[in-house]
């Protein structure tokens, strides 16, 4: 695990003006890899690494350079199946100098040039300078595991694991880009290859970006299907969904550093847990973070795996001084934190006081059916029979009259989630519950200024997930919603946040179940099996009665956060007040202070639970002070301090 940059001039230079611009990009980047540092300089290209050294830590410094120096490679990540490949490589004649894993990568693409990626299965983003065709390739994994960003200036492109580097060049402008914050705030991901930052462009996932002679071309390498389906009964898919991660867990456990596991108390990552637990010969490591609420706490379930398995279990308590952490945690993602965001930071940076790699849960939900709106969609099916006048009329009111207790996923939130949801139907019904609990359009119509409202332009957000609803990767109603989560909220969101979030530590995360052979099998699971009689997760619910005890299986799905509902209400709401009456985004024309004051006083009185937005708008408030104020994060620190006070 690394953090890798590089400058391309426009037209050769010397090399001192190159190194000098890869020392501010790579100097960014000493968080991800406190081990090592490395740099290729010449007057065409520099390229730098900040290496956490994790496999062959005595050898596998880069960037490596191939045969004879024609190519040089800096790589972010881990490639999982690097022994096999090594093994087909050498009976191909291919001799290794060293036992890294960055070493068979580049020996591939020597080989069989870039149709050989479609050979790697791990996380990765790496660059690759072939001197002989003056041309620089990035490449970014499968399902966006690792990131890769890059920018065009008048002196060159350059490229970085993270945005941060980037704007350390003198030649990159801290502008807001308006439109995408507008998206983000109402879908939590940033779409296509934007940024919230003007001119700074992302890679898009499973994408290969060729830069050569001043053209830059864009190429897709995989592109996920859900057809055919496996013809196999529920007991065949069970077991080989079994064998897959008895091949792929192990594999991710190939580390020369301490390595453990996140235990949410979930289904996926208790799953992880006890695959892990069976392959090591010694108790693996576990950690957990909670809160003092009992009913939203998840540390008892994770207590449960953990003394089935033996582990070295580590478990904290987080108080409402999670607010005190936002500054370091919106610095590190370059984005606002959302409560799922802040639950990875703080058990990242428990993880890390023990062990440098970390295995996770993440993807179980996008890939096998684990969110309640996907069975809410049939439900408001069926509400959605009921005579409009009927609903509108009589339920409607009774509904919004019934009191919030504000806790997670409440009866109250489900009848007011379904009354909403039963007015669409298809994918307006789908796009809509993505942005339900964040600001739909008319909710940032209102919140938004009318000249930061143009500027934000007339698209409606939800219509951006159209692409992969129907894109034709899938049939089924249900694949079509899996399908166009794991294109956006889990590739540009959830595992972006997990690399972020977890380096920022210095902690590697590893998500064995967005290995690629893992969501190729899902992805071609009927969709009867993943949502059975409303049973979310119906095939890993199966799978996991072998593994884990029953109560913990059967259970209703319980969210990884943190009671924020009850604390922005609570200790938190003095902050929030305080945080409107400074609002950078009031004062910048973006946002109307008296919108979000209405949902300041809806939440606090108990009406509306507007949680999800008023953190959102405090994230952005520290966001702004940042990036592009450009207060140091101890300054910020020190408002949140005041209006914390």
């Amino acid at each position: 695990m690394c953090g890798i940059a590089g400058f391309l001039p426009r037209k050769p230079v010397g090399t001192a003006e190159v190194e000098e611009r890869l020392r501010s990009l790579v100097g960014a980047l000493v968080h991800r890899g406190p081990d090592d540092e490395g740099m290729f300089v010449s007057g065409d290209v520099g390229l730098g690494v900040r290496r956490l050294s994790i496999i062959d830590r005595a050898l596998g410094h880069q960037p490596m350079q191939g045969r004879g120096g024609e190519t040089t490679l800096v790589f972010n990540g881990e490639i999982y199946n690097y022994l096999t490949l090594r093994r087909e490589l050498e009976a191909r004649g291919c001799r290794f100098d060293t036992h890294s894993d960055t070493e068979v990568l580049l020996r591939l693409l020597e080989t069989d040039g870039l149709p050989g990626i479609q050979r790697l299965e791990g996380m990765f983003a790496f660059a690759l300078w072939d001197s002989r065709a003056g041309s620089l390739t990035l490449v970014r994994d499968w399902l966006g595991q690792k990131s890769l960003f890059w920018v065009e200036t008048p002196a060159g492109i350059a490229f970085a694991s993270e945005i941060k580097a980037l704007l350390t060049l003198p030649d990159v402008a801290r502008e807001l880009d308006v439109a995408t914050l507008s998206h983000y705030m109402s879908l939590r991901y940033l779409p296509g290859d934007a940024t919230l930052f003007r001119g700074i462009r992302k890679l898009p996932p499973a994408h290969a970006l060729t830069i050569r002679a001043g053209r830059v071309e864009l190429e897709r390498l995989w592109t996920p299907r859900y057809e055919p389906k496996h013809a196999w009964d529920e007991r065949e898919v069970v077991e080989r969904l079994d064998d897959i991660l008895k091949v792929v867990v192990p594999e991710h456990l190939m580390s020369e550093v301490p390595l453990g596991s996140f235990l949410s108390g979930g289904i996926d990552s208790s799953l992880v847990v006890a695959h892990a637990s069976r392959a090591l010969s010694t108790p693996l490591a576990t950690f957990a973070v909670g809160v003092d609420e009992g009913s939203q706490s998840e540390l008892p379930w994770a207590r449960l795996v953990a003394k089935r398995y033996g582990t070295r279990h580590t478990e904290s308590i987080v108080k409402p001084d999670l607010a005190e952490l936002t500054p370091r945690m919106v610095a590190s993602l370059e984005e606002p934190v959302d409560p799922f965001g802040a639950a990875v930071y703080v058990v990242s940076g428990i993880a890390r006081r023990h062990v440098t790699v970390a295995l996770g849960g993440d993807g179980g939900d996008e890939l096998f059916a684990g969110y309640d709106r996907y069975k809410g969609q049939e439900l408001a099916s069926i509400y959605a029979h009921l005579p409009r006048a009927l609903r509108h009329g009589l339920l409607r009111p009774l509904v919004r009259a019934i009191p919030d207790s504000f806790g997670y996923n409440t009866l109250t939130a489900k009848l007011r989630w379904l009354d909403e949801m039963a007015d669409r139907g298809g994918f307006e019904r789908y796009a809509y519950s993505a942005a339900y609990l964040r600001f739909p359009h008319a909710a940032k119509q209102r919140l938004f200024t009318e000249t930061a409202w143009r500027d934000a332009g007339t698209l409606v957000s939800e219509e951006l997930l159209r692409q992969f609803f129907e894109d034709g990767s899938a049939k089924h109603a249900l694949d079509r919603m899996l399908h166009a989560d794991c294109m956006t909220r889990l590739s540009e969101n959830q595992l972006p946040i997990t690399d972020r979030m977890s380096m920022a530590h210095g902690l590697e995360l590893r998500s064995p179940f967005v290995d690629r052979r893992v969501a190729e099998f899902a992805m071609r699971i009927p969709a009867a099996m993943k949502l059975r009689h409303r049973t979310l997760k119906y095939v890993t619910r199966r799978l996991a009665e072998r593994y884990l005890p029953r109560a913990l299986v059967n259970r209703p799905k319980k969210g990884f956060g943190f009671p924020l509902a009850l604390w922005l209400r609570g200790p938190l709401r003095r902050m929030m007040q305080r945080t409107i009456d400074d609002s950078r985004l009031v004062q910048e024309g973006l946002f109307r202070r008296e919108e979000l004051q209405r949902m300041h006083d809806e939440h606090a009185a108990g009406r509306v639970d507007h949680n999800y937005r008023l953190w959102m708008a405090f994230n952005l408030e520290v966001f702004w002070r940042h990036f592009l104020d450009r207060e140091p994060v101890g300054r910020v620190e020190e408002w949140v301090a005041r209006v914390r006070a």
